[in-house]
């Protein structure tokens, strides 16, 4: 197995740009603002309630989270390749779908089902092939490589986007989206490949820092639902993943009255914060562990967002900086969660059971921006919605410490119930 090629780099960067197609997600504030000014004007094009401005990208985020549950298991059992292919399609078809319709109930299928179902099977054919052609000393930084993409991808399509809605209009503009992103990925597709079975890379060694699964350890999906840790994991990443994309949707709309039509520099910084975020994490974690890092991370994003209470729309350098945190506390949550679901529950059902985990991440994307608008819709203000998502972060961080390996965990439950072992019913 010493022998085998290591292609390890040339996946990582494949499912890099799989993800710079597929992050089209985070510049969702950027057609939302589009969608906003047609209902203010009352042009006719789009006949929706404001309340529901958020409505697709909730139910994107939320079906792109449970189908990352059945395109794990797809992974785990046929590959990467026809994993990323089918998020292609799916992807390229939703777009194009709304493309020719303003009608809210389109756009909820279009962008939430088909699209979200897409993003879902992208996404998990990019991480797991890459991390396992790597030590697990590595696993973070890889894993936070592939995932920078979709963090990345809103520096190029924010202004790009902007650029076609005003020569093209909206509807013209996912056309073209809809195409380039179906092809692109589906091309990359073919780079996805999986090491062969039983291959290990040369430099691998054992952490000391870093608690992990004990070799040839695998939980099924089943056993690691009836685990402690699972469920701790899951908080946390709703709450992480939910205050982000609360602020994520709806950042170039904080910034229009302050920046008019450059507001997307802000969306775009997010995304630079939101990419760095992800690969600095990933190696910080591989050094300091991921329950300390997720509790260094969830407390500063508390702070970040409590502070957009005393930030005024007009304030463009504070606004700018406080959105490049976020984009960078996010982040972090998308580098760390696939990264503990390996070193807790192992490399077998990996795709699956980040699936699960990763189902966190789709409820949070449906609540809190859907809420927040609601918010903001009957107060005229998204204060409250911030004190909140604070409060929830304090509280996730808190629980990051508690966190720890399963199989550390010898002692029963209060009540007597014997924590499950791998492999053992």
């Amino acid at each position: 197995m010493d022998q085998v090629k290591n292609i390890g780099w040339r996946v990582t960067f494949a499912g890099l740009g799989i993800n710079l197609a597929l992050g089209i997600l985070y510049t969702w504030s950027i057609f939302k603002e589009s969608i906003k000014e047609s209902i203010v004007a009352g042009d006719g094009r789009f006949d929706w309630s404001l309340a529901a401005l958020n409505d697709p990208y909730a139910v994107c985020c939320l079906v792109f989270a449970f189908a990352m549950i059945l395109a794990g298991r797809v992974q785990d059992k046929t590959g990467p390749k026809m994993t990323a292919i089918l998020g292609g399609v799916l992807t390229g078809s939703g777009l194009i779908l709304i493309a020719f319709s303003t009608s809210w109930i389109v756009w909820i299928l279009g962008f939430g089902v088909l699209t979200g179902a897409g993003l879902g099977f992208g996404y998990a054919s990019a991480t797991p092939p890459a991390i396992k052609w790597f030590p697990p000393a590595k696993t973070g930084m890889i894993a936070g490589i592939v995932v920078a993409g979709f963090g990345l991808a809103s520096v190029y399509i924010a202004p790009l986007g902007t650029w076609l809605i005003n020569r093209f209009g909206l509807s013209q503009s996912m056309l073209i989206f809809g195409v380039a992103f179906l092809v692109v990925v589906c091309v990359l597709a073919q780079f996805l490949i999986n090491p062969p079975a039983g291959y290990v890379h040369p430099d691998a060694r054992a952490t000391a820092t870093r608690p992990a699964a004990p070799a040839g350890i695998d939980f099924a999906p089943s056993e690691m639902m009836k685990t402690g840790t699972f469920y701790k994991l899951w908080l946390m990443f709703c709450v992480g993943s939910g205050a982000g994309l609360m602020i994520i949707g709806s950042v170039a709309g904080m910034a229009k009255s302050g920046m008019g039509n450059l507001a997307w520099i802000v969306v775009a910084l997010m995304a630079v914060g939101n990419a760095s975020g992800r690969i600095i994490a990933g190696i910080v974690s591989d050094r300091i562990g991921r329950a300390n890092t997720l509790f260094i991370m969830l407390s500063f994003q508390a702070v970040i967002i409590f502070s957009l209470m005393f930030i005024a729309p007009g304030q463009v350098i504070l606004l700018v900086t406080a959105a490049t945190f976020i984009g960078f506390n996010y982040g972090t949550n998308l580098s760390l969660f696939p990264s503990v679901t390996k070193d807790f529950f192992g490399l077998k059902n990996f795709g699956v059971n980040y699936g699960l985990v990763f189902s966190a991440w789709g409820v949070g994307g449906f609540i809190f921006p859907r809420v927040s608008q609601m918010i903001v819709a009957y107060t005229g203000t998204p204060k409250m919605a911030y004190i909140l998502a604070a409060a929830l972060l304090m509280t996730g961080a808190v629980l990051a410490l508690m966190t720890r390996a399963p199989e550390t965990e010898t002692q029963p439950p209060a009540m007597g119930i014997p924590v499950p072992v791998p492999g053992k019913n």
